[in-house]
């Protein structure tokens, strides 16, 4: 059953339309990703299914839950959560303190020294760095702490836009290891990704978006052995 669906959605800034009726669905407890190349609309859809941009049309349901309109805070608090695109942690803040603010629901209030244990049992590198402030901290680090601020509210989908950008093949690695062991634990993830054949080995379906439209969407070991994949971005 999907937990998140999205139906015919268009969407962009001012009046550039970036967005052509996309339409996908996440299934409870897999890995979507969702590849392509730069600039082709893929932020731009996860911060209209989070409602920070406004769609110019189109549906987005939540649990069978009509949530176009809604807040993002609001859809945050029901168990959507976004870790956005560079990160935005708050840097003057410390990693505790960072995470504190994750936890940002009742719930997650309640939950918030159990589930802190359970994200050092992850990323011990986080307790170490505990006291830390943000903002003097590796990038691979700081990546690893706002996947951390994510999982802090308890999310039932967890939307990751741009896991990989800008970090060393090693971190990368460490961190895709990190969504394996996530989805193993039946997170729900959707995860946009320009590194493909990363994206490709850990998730169970994916969706390719070129010029703002779906272009191809499959099984992801179907779409690694897809020719026109291959050979579009995986140089093959």
């Amino acid at each position: 059953m999907a937990v998140l669906e999205i139906q015919g959605v268009s969407s962009g800034y001012g009046e550039v339309q970036i967005l052509w009726d996309v339409s996908l669905k996440l299934e409870r407890g897999k890995l979507t990703s969702l590849v392509g190349s730069n600039g082709v609309g893929k932020t731009t859809l996860m911060r209209t299914v989070m409602g920070l941009i406004k769609p110019w049309q189109g549906s987005i349901s939540f649990n069978n839950r009509e949530v176009t309109r809604v807040s993002p805070h609001d859809k945050a608090a029901s168990g959507l959560v976004l870790v956005p695109e560079g990160r935005q942690l708050f840097t003057d803040m410390t990693v505790y303190e960072n995470l504190e603010m994750g936890a940002f629901t009742s719930r997650a209030k309640a939950n918030f020294h159990k589930n802190l244990e359970w994200v050092f049992s992850m990323l011990p590198r986080l307790k170490e760095r505990l006291h830390q402030k943000s903002g003097t901290m590796s990038g691979g680090e700081q990546q690893m702490l706002a996947v951390a601020r994510g999982l802090m509210a308890e999310p039932e989908v967890l939307m990751i836009d741009e896991l990989s950008l800008g970090l060393a093949p090693f971190l990368v690695l460490e961190l895709f290891e990190l969504l394996r062991r996530l989805k193993d634990k039946g997170l729900t993830m959707v995860l946009v990704e320009q590194n493909v054949q990363m994206a490709l080995a850990v998730s169970d379906y994916t969706y390719v978006i070129t010029e703002g439209r779906i272009e191809l969407e499959g099984p992801s070991r179907e779409l690694a052995r897809n020719d026109h994949v291959r050979a579009a971005y995986l140089g093959i």
